[in-house]
């Protein structure tokens, strides 16, 4: 575990018959996550809970003296703690809870089986999509290629492919088939370093449009590795015995040439949308569901095959049987995002 995992010792208590503290089932239940190799993103997100709300909760509680009042308890300890205000975010972190105690279930801890049940949680009003239209994803294109030029084609590759934030990070160039109009989707990346995707039904040989190939044709044109100004710190590295990266062969990066991490795009991203003029809650999420809705209202492709090429459908036993990720969809070519775009200003070249 790194150094800011979560860090306890084995105390035990003679007040108790296990004597194990909660720290100590916190603990063992993030390094199995780690030896496991589940997912990272989750395990992170695990830890910070664990580190910044649940132990501070318990303290130095023996695991087995637990009761239901004690996770009621906690939901009020988040109402109340300085700097959560946001009835998600308490009950996000009520789901570590809940799979803390589930664990030490698990590990024959002496804990009431209604531990978590029944517990009252806030409520919280559903996250709204903004739906977006072929104008306004132009708009934040273009708001994005004034606030940070590299990012722009990320608009593109979220609008025209339906690709989430750590996949569109995580493209490289030997993954598209320029020629053929495809993408290969198969890692994602979080805070820099290449992760699995999401689901196996995430990864797939996608068909695209012509117009995002274009697209991306441009960007690779303008944008390979750091910027000019900095490549001289890049020859100070070397001079000074200091390795650089080694080339990743990632579509987008950032001004240094290095994987984009997601703070570093998130204030970006706020940045373009307020310029374009889009509602402030606008996600970049919200470019895959202009994706699907364009595919679906296009009528040129049924319900299933929208469903297909925006990989919420399960692939069959046989994924794992394929070298590469299979097509998405067999014998489907994809061509709404250019009649989309046609009539708006994009100030992108085209390439034949």
């Amino acid at each position: 575990m790194d150094q800011e995992a979560v860090k306890v010792r084995d105390n035990r208590s003679p007040n108790s018959a296990d004597g194990r503290r909660v720290s100590f089932y916190a603990a063992q239940m993030i390094e199995r996550r780690h030896r496991r190799r589940k997912n990272a993103n989750t395990t992170a997100s695990y830890e910070g809970c664990l580190r910044n709300h649940v132990l501070p909760f318990v303290k130095s509680r023996p695991a087995d003296t637990l009761r239901r009042r004690d996770s009621a308890a906690f939901v009020d300890y988040l109402l109340d703690k300085p700097g959560i205000n946001s009835p998600s975010t308490v009950v996000q972190n009520f789901k570590v809870w809940r799979v803390l105690m589930h664990y030490m279930l698990d590990e024959d801890v002496p804990l009431p089986f209604n531990i978590v049940a029944r517990i009252d949680l806030p409520e919280v009003t559903p996250r709204v999509t903004v739906p977006l239209s072929p104008g306004q994803v132009a708009a934040v294109a273009a708001a994005m290629r004034a606030v940070a030029p590299r990012y722009e084609v990320l608009v593109w590759l979220g609008a025209c492919a339906g690709l989430r934030q750590g996949e569109a990070f995580a493209l490289k160039h030997s993954q598209v088939a320029w020629e053929e109009n495809l993408l290969r989707i198969v890692e994602q990346r979080q805070r820099g370093k290449a992760t699995r995707l999401k689901t196996k039904s995430s990864c797939a040989t996608l068909p695209v449009d012509r117009f995002l190939i274009e697209r991306l044709a441009h960007h690779t044109s303008r944008f390979s590795g750091p910027e000019p100004a900095l490549r001289y710190a890049g020859y100070q590295r070397r001079e000074r015995g200091l390795a650089n990266p080694a080339d990743q062969e990632l579509i987008a990066t950032n001004r240094l040439g290095l994987p984009i991490l997601h703070g570093d795009f998130y204030e970006k991203w706020r940045s373009a949308v307020r310029l374009a003029g889009l509602p402030e809650r606008t996600r970049f999420h919200d470019l895959k569901h202009f994706y699907t809705t364009t595919l679906g209202a296009s009528g040129k492709h049924d319900p299933k095959t929208v469903q297909a090429l925006s990989r919420h459908a399960e692939f069959s036993e046989t994924w794992d049987t394929y070298a590469h990720p299979p097509l998405a969809v067999e014998g489907v070519t994809v061509a709404v995002f250019s009649t989309a775009f046609s009539g708006i200003d994009n100030t992108c070249p085209t390439f034949s």
